[in-house]
């Protein structure tokens, strides 16, 4: 049989690797079908051409995933639209975290065949199986359908708890060369950018979150750092966005990852979420060493009951202390924030950004968005229990009149009135945009400045140059190989810096042992006077911008 699995055109330039997708694909592969990938997200056909490339090319079985976005939604209905309206319309399914707690409705709205709920891999197996042998869809674990009208499903399949039993993603199917692509925070401007998976699940149970699959299930490291190893050396990736629930779920599983990579001794460096909760000095050094470069944290508030009311396991010192810790070993953080559960008032959102301005180091805009009551989630059911979604038709009411968009207000669950609700957070992004761009504002008069007091002529120009929010030069690229040199392991830094300047590279203590090891002392020297010089360049650069003031 032959099945067409669709990334669907997400309306950006570049898009992410479809993970999802692509173990779908690795599975279906080992099964023996015959897969072929129709990549809307990076050719941004429009609808129009799915339905005649299904016309023109027969297929068993159509496929596609979906989360529970407005935009993903909208996209959703004109997919299926374009799938519905083929002369040899396939078998239509779809799966993903947005049609699983409302399959019923996914399915009407959409006209697929099947709606496949949770994990995918082991249903899928399955399922191919019935289709093929067009046998009853009652012995498939985790599906739903439609039968004379009314709902049908069966019970999930259990979670897959040995992510390594998960065949080989079939990266040929994919233009890596244009996934690579992607931008990532704190990433050169030559970095290949690249998701990556080291678990799946999620140890805490916010009220807000809808990923909301049991346990918490590790990949072997060495297994983890197999793949990442032949993405570097075949595809040149350097930069790898870990994309789990939550990679710090496990300080057990954090370290192991991170002592893998030190083992390998790669150049590339990572990002990952984060959990404050897990903040110590020691493991966010190691991370550091590693080459984890910048951590998200879901952060969502400053205030303490408001924290209490999303079960968010966290206290505003908490938060604070494992900021600072972040800063201090060297690791850029990202902020994830919210407003509007229950307990938000004018004052809790203050108090957000004020934090928010604090410890802004300008890696990435700063701004704060409405909760958004997402179905799964337990905030989803609250708002229908407190008449805030219509209790007969909640996702109807959801997808189709209250999430347009999710910068706006979905649900109010604080007692201001939506217009005051809205001028809040219109003052709360207005600050912090502004506390942005004043920064971009006063970082480019500064290049300014240097350039033509210096007249530095390795200055490539404002349109291209890659500086950041105060003036100074980009990081370059950490754990960078130099092919220039012909030489692809062993790099030279002989400190661990932490400034964003000239000789910006990241590397671990326990990498610059080794390799400056290996060194002779005229390095060190050529090293230390190179230093001088960055250094006496830094204080002309201050002294200038002190006289223009």
């Amino acid at each position: 049989m032959r099945v067409l699995l669709i990334t669907k055109d997400t309306g950006q330039y570049t898009d992410w690797f479809p993970q999802g997708i692509a173990y779908i694909a690795a599975v279906l592969l080992k099964e023996g079908y015959k897969v072929e990938i129709y990549h809307q997200n990076v050719n941004h056909f429009p609808d129009e051409h799915l339905t005649d490339y299904l016309d023109k090319n027969y297929f068993d079985v159509v496929g596609l995933g979906v989360i529970g976005g407005y935009y993903q939604y909208r996209k959703l209905l004109k997919i299926s639209d374009a799938i519905n309206n083929s002369k040899q319309r396939p078998f239509y399914l779809m799966g993903g975290y947005g049609p699983t707690p409302e399959p019923e409705f996914f399915l009407k709205k959409s006209g697929c065949d099947v709606v496949c709920m949770g994990e995918g891999e082991i249903t899928i197996k399955k399922l191919m199986d019935a289709i093929e042998n067009k046998s009853s869809l009652k012995n498939v674990p985790g599906i739903a359908w439609l039968e004379n009208g009314k709902l049908k499903q069966t019970p999930r399949a259990p979670t897959i708890e040995d992510l390594g039993s998960l065949p080989r993603i079939p990266y040929e199917l994919f233009p890596m060369d244009i996934y690579k692509l992607m931008r990532a925070p704190n990433c050169s401007l030559t970095d290949f950018c690249f998701p990556m998976m080291s678990a799946r699940g999620c140890t805490f149970k916010c009220t807000f979150c809808y990923r909301m699959d049991p346990g918490y299930r590790k990949r072997d490291p060495e297994q983890l750092l197999d793949e990442i190893e032949m993405l570097y050396k075949k595809y040149g990736i350097t930069r790898f966005s870990f994309q789990d629930d939550l990679l710090m779920a496990s300080i057990e599983h954090t370290e192991n990852v991170c002592k893998a990579m030190l083992k390998r001794n790669l150049p590339i460096t990572w990002d990952c979420m984060g959990r404050l909760n897990y903040c110590s000095k020691e493991l966010l050094q190691l991370m550091k060493d590693a080459g984890c470069v910048f951590i998200i944290y879901g952060i969502e508030s400053m205030d303490q009951t408001v924290l209490n009311n999303m079960k968010k396991g966290l206290r505003p010192e908490m938060i604070i202390s494992g900021i600072e810790q972040t800063f201090e070993v060297g690791i850029s953080p990202g902020f994830n924030f919210i407003f509007g559960n229950k307990g938000d008032t004018k004052e809790t959102l203050q108090k957000c950004v004020d934090f928010l301005i604090k410890y802004d180091d300008f890696a990435e805009k700063r701004t704060i968005r409405p909760v958004t009551p997402y179905p799964g989630s337990p905030l989803y059911y609250e708002a229908i229990d407190l008449g805030l979604l219509d209790k007969d038709n909640p996702a109807e009411d959801f997808y189709e009149k209250k999430h347009l968009n999710s910068d706006l207000l979905c649900c109010n669950f604080t007692k201001l009135t939506d217009r005051e609700f809205y001028d809040a957070l219109k003052w709360a992004n207005t600050t912090l945009m502004k506390n942005y761009y004043d920064k971009q504002k006063s970082g480019t008069i500064k290049q300014i400045n240097y350039l033509y007091d210096t007249l530095d002529t390795s200055f490539r120009g404002f349109r291209y140059r890659g500086g950041n929010a105060d003036g100074s030069i980009s990081i370059k690229d950490s754990f960078r190989n130099s092919k220039k040199n012909g030489n692809n392991k062993k790099l030279v830094n002989w400190e661990n810096t932490l400034n964003k300047d000239a000789d910006g590279n990241r590397f671990t203590m326990q990498q610059n042992r080794s390799l400056n090891g290996e060194k002779s002392l005229s390095s060190y020297d050529k090293y230390l006077r190179n230093k001088k010089i960055r250094e006496d360049k830094n204080k002309l650069i201050d002294k200038l911008a002190t006289q223009k003031k």
